[in-house]
């Protein structure tokens, strides 16, 4: 009997933890400096970023050195349109999103002129400090060479 019931507590906290709603990332965050960063690498929110959320969709208004930009994501994983406007371009961005273990995977495809390139973004929130990081994954654009990875930290003001 103490076996079944050992058996039945393990599925029951898997499924409460299974259950669980996955993180809310609304709020108003600025960028932690980071000593150790090169400058220019790009990736991340931009040096402040306001984020709203429901259960259907993640808003990000960022702003960045080239400007202010809103994204909307759909959260139910069916793709999201947005245009990226710089300097009188404008630019399709495509993307999906998937929960995955209270951490929020932002896959977004663009066409630069021909050129399809996507870039990876992963959203989460320390459990220790409370600050979000966004784990960005893009194309090497001056070299060439290997996708180029920054992480960055974002503290709730």
């Amino acid at each position: 009997m103490r076996h079944v019931l050992t058996i039945v507590a393990a599925i029951a906290s898997i499924t409460v933890a299974a259950a669980q709603a996955p993180p809310n990332f609304a709020g108003k965050w600025t960028l932690v400096p980071d000593p150790n960063a090169q400058p220019g690498m790009g990736g991340g929110l931009g040096t402040e970023a306001t984020i709203t959320q429901d259960a259907s969709t993640l808003t990000i208004t960022r702003t960045t050195q080239m400007g202010t930009f809103t994204s909307n994501y759909k959260l139910d994983g069916s793709e999201s349109r947005n245009v990226l406007s710089i300097q009188g371009n404008s630019i399709d961005q495509l993307s999906t999103t998937k929960w995955d273990a209270g951490k929020l995977l932002v896959n977004t495809k663009m066409d630069f002129g021909g050129n399809l390139v996507e870039t990876k973004m992963v959203m989460s929130l320390d459990p220790s400090s409370g600050n979000l990081l966004v784990e960005t994954t893009r194309p090497d654009f001056q070299g060439g060479g290997a996708p180029v990875t920054t992480k960055m930290a974002y503290k709730k003001n």
